[in-house]
């Protein structure tokens, strides 16, 4: 998300708190938490994706996403309820929670298929443990999650147009900030 800046910004915090800066969310969403066990809040980080089902209807999954260059990134396979879900509508959220903040990423997410980009986000998602390869259509690897459909799988980028940020530490706070429009390359 390194060309999103904020266009305003809301303080939703009813206790006096300040404002929370973008800095410092800026800073945790270009961050990579580990989904390992007993590395985060309460033991581990596990972002989740929100899209809508053809009735309405949320559908929640969690996922692997990797953060290269702070965008958001994630995997899913074609025939996935997720996959198809943002096929039809690309309006999607993403939340995780941090050590100084439980993050909502509202926005889209867009199907990568620049191979450069796949050979990229690839390679990160290898850097931080998981083997994965570039495809000509996605990504590849000898094990995925037990959802995750066969390879290969989709690489989709989050578009962000909003974002929460809840303080889970001090000093707190609660934000909204709305992101300006960019065009993805």
């Amino acid at each position: 998300m390194p060309t999103h800046e904020p266009t305003s910004e809301r303080n939703l915090d009813g206790y006096g708190t300040p404002t929370i800066a973008w800095a410092r969310v800026h800073e945790a969403l270009h961050a990579q938490p580990s989904q390992a066990p007993g590395a985060g809040v309460p033991a581990h980080h596990t972002h989740w994706l929100t899209t809508t089902n053809p009735d309405g209807s949320p559908h929640v999954r969690p996922l692997g996403v990797i953060s290269v260059d702070g965008v958001w990134y994630f995997t899913s396979g074609p025939g996935t309820r997720k996959s198809r879900n943002i096929a039809r509508d690309p309006r999607c959220a993403v939340s995780v929670a941090t050590n100084a903040f439980d993050l909502v990423v509202e926005g889209s997410a867009e199907r990568v298929v620049d191979t450069g980009v796949i050979e990229t986000v690839a390679a990160a998602y290898a850097a931080h443990g998981w083997p994965a390869s570039a495809t000509d259509d996605g990504v590849t690897a000898e094990f995925s999650a037990p959802s995750a459909g066969p390879p290969p799988w989709h690489v989709y980028r989050v578009v962000p147009s909003t974002v929460f940020a809840l303080g889970t530490a001090e000093p707190y706070g609660a934000t909204r900030f709305d992101l300006a429009p960019t065009t993805s390359g």
